[in-house]
């Protein structure tokens, strides 16, 4: 199997003339082409090997969906080095963890975003030990400052002979993911060139598409799904659109206009393009591929893309295992909106019981996995001996495989909340609730939301005198530093919380309690 630095030059040289287009939020429309975005990265990737980066260093990549971004995975890769992407919304607290642990030697950011000064998220970059280099990103008109490297002074440097290095196997680590899990904090997922490559050959499998199919990236770039998107630009040359921030009417404007065929993203995405386009009369009946998950989806929005002329479907995957399962746009319209697609090409399921023997067709277990795409392992390795069973990944995840083949995800054993598309670890909820003195007891779940998937839940039990409210909690979350989209958005003040026998929480128990509560809200 070939390395990512071989797919990348390979590509920018047959298919260079390939359009690539920037939408942003904050910045001019940008349109380059893929030879373009090769030449930068090679200039980019010189002034790091130039520097001392190369071969197996962490380079930690914060930015929005921007050229620079796309050019920073690319010479980074083409050093051999692994590429680090977080999500833009992570505050300093999230980022000196995830910046610590991975030992990384480089870290890119923006000046601002969205508002939002970025200057203590760099303040919290340099005090790594391991860290030696701060790029930051500056927006057109924005005042610059001495205290980091201007990004775009890489661009600059002189890359006439230079060779991307060729990597001895394909299994060495090119990708380091962050993901929210069971755990407070985050877990790093660590993926090769081969496992890469693997996950986008299976999907062109799967689906039959190639390298022709337009697409619009819509997904951030810190999770594993925006880096596939960048990987499809640069290793097979798709004509791509990126956003850097959701906007749902720009969104359905770009799939009229580009006549884009295919993107991705959370109920939230397709609900918001489907509502613009209906708004604005546009026609988005282009985009005839459509792949919704990484939360709750709800039948009845795939059947209302159908009415759109857009062929939605639901796939299931993670980021140690990125596709397990997806559908299809020749999918009759039923599975695509009732189960989560077939086992795509290369990868194993088992579903299990209790006993971690294997159940018939139909009957719910916990789904396990194997396959090339699969990560290889996690940077603290002691996560690694409960994630696995005799070489299949342990999902955390309940489901079951009808008669013809198809997934269905029933329920989530690992608890975690998935909001719009973003992991929120219950734990690290949990655990900021307790840190509040009117707090004895604290439960978060997810509860379920038409256009988010779930939004965060919590079940309080306050101690002697306490008093709070939902206002009182965000102002707490706020104060601890963590991202604004894991504040919880309902609070349930209770006398107990249902636990078993050995003292667990119950969260089966709650997340009925919530259901019902909503369907009570909402009965006529």
């Amino acid at each position: 199997m070939t390395t990512l630095p071989e797919e990348i030059r390979t590509t920018a040289r047959d298919r260079g003339a390939t359009e690539v287009v920037f939408h942003s939020a904050v910045r001019p429309v940008e349109t380059t082409t893929l030879a373009e975005l090769y030449e930068q990265a090679t200039a980019v990737a010189a002034g790091f090997r130039a520097r001392g980066v190369g071969a197996g260093d962490v380079v930690a990549v914060q930015l929005p969906n921007w050229r620079e971004c796309v050019v920073s995975h690319s010479a980074a890769w083409l050093l051999g080095a692994t590429v680090l992407p977080i999500v833009s919304i992570y505050g300093p607290s999230e980022l000196s963890f995830i910046l610590r642990q991975s030992a990384a030697k480089v870290y890119i950011g923006p000046r601002t975003w969205r508002a939002r000064d970025c200057s203590p998220l760099f303040d919290a970059a340099s005090e790594i030990p391991t860290m030696q280099h701060l790029f930051v990103v500056n927006t057109p008109g924005e005042a610059t400052t001495d205290r980091w490297t201007d990004f775009g002074r890489l661009l600059g440097q002189p890359a006439a002979g230079f060779e991307p290095y060729i990597p001895a196997s394909s299994y060495e680590r090119a990708l380091l993911v962050y993901t929210s899990g069971t755990t407070a904090d985050p877990k790093g997922v660590q993926h090769s060139h081969a496992t890469l490559i693997a996950e986008v050959r299976s999907m062109e499998e799967h689906r039959g598409t190639g390298e022709e199919t337009s697409c619009l990236a819509a997904f951030p770039s810190g999770h594993v799904a925006g880096v596939l998107g960048i990987l499809r630009l640069l290793g097979r040359g798709a004509t791509t659109v990126l956003m850097d921030a959701w906007d749902p009417a720009a969104a359905a404007e770009l799939v009229a206009t580009h006549s884009i065929e295919s993107s991705a993203g959370a109920p939230i995405h397709l609900a918001g393009i489907l509502e613009a386009a209906d708004r604005a009369g546009l026609d988005v009946s282009s985009l005839t591929e459509y792949t919704t998950g990484a939360a709750n989806v709800a039948a009845d929005l795939i059947r209302r893309a159908d009415g759109f002329g857009v062929r939605a479907f639901r796939c299931y995957g993670s980021t140690e295992h990125p596709t397990i399962s997806s559908g299809s746009p020749d999918d009759p319209l039923d599975k695509r909106a009732n189960t989560d697609g077939r086992i795509t090409p290369g990868t194993e399921v088992l579903i299990v019981d209790e006993n971690d023997q294997p159940v018939d067709p139909g009957v719910d277990g916990e789904i396990l996995c194997r396959g090339p795409e699969q990560f290889l392992g996690y940077t603290d390795a002691t996560l690694d001996t409960t994630s696995f069973a005799d070489g299949w990944f342990r999902t955390g995840d309940v489901g079951n495989l009808d008669a013809d083949g198809y997934l269905t995800i029933t329920d989530r054993k690992k608890d975690i909340i998935v909001r719009g598309g973003e992991n929120i670890s219950s734990k690290e909820v949990e655990d900021t609730l307790l840190s509040h003195p009117a707090v004895a007891e604290a439960a978060a779940i997810g509860m379920p939301d038409e256009r988010y998937g779930e939004k965060v839940c919590v079940f309080i039990v306050l101690r002697d005198g306490g008093v709070l409210d939902l206002d009182g909690i965000r102002d707490h979350f706020a104060g601890a530093g963590l991202a604004r989209q894991k504040m919880p958005e309902r609070l349930e003040i209770v006398d107990s919380l249902p636990r078993t026998a050995s003292g667990k929480v119950r969260k089966p128990d709650l997340r009925a309690q919530i259901r019902e509560l909503l369907a009570a809200r909402t009965a006529p």
